[in-house]
């Protein structure tokens, strides 16, 4: 069983900075990419930004530029380095590894950003 642990989120004011961090653990964990995914309040589950362990990066339009994502597939960690923040950010952020068997999500962690 793959398990997904995620941290650091919480209330930041407009304009602040937040750091997420996951990791993947389990016995059948076999994966090759890993990513944020975040849910709006109302709205779908989309794309933050998912990394590969081979580096190569993808993120959401709306992000590039202020959000950093990194691997460690020593780890199976995955992190999202979040600057300026904006109000449009609040959701509640999912981890996710990928694996040539389908993905696995974290449980969420709270972002909250007030204007």
């Amino acid at each position: 069983q793959v398990q997904l642990v995620e941290s650091g989120g919480g209330l930041v004011e407009t304009g602040g900075s937040l750091r997420l961090s996951c990791a993947a653990s389990g016995s059948s964990l076999n994966i090759y990419a890993m990513g944020w995914y975040r849910q709006a309040p109302g709205k779908q589950r989309e794309l933050v930004a998912t990394a590969s362990f081979e580096g190569r990066t993808n993120y959401a339009d709306s992000v590039k530029g202020r959000f950093t994502i990194s691997v460690d597939n020593t780890q199976n960690a995955v992190w999202l380095q979040m600057n300026s923040l904006k109000p449009d950010a609040t959701a509640v952020y999912y981890c996710a590894a990928f694996g040539p068997v389908g993905t696995h999500w974290g449980q969420g962690t709270q972002v909250t950003v007030s204007s």
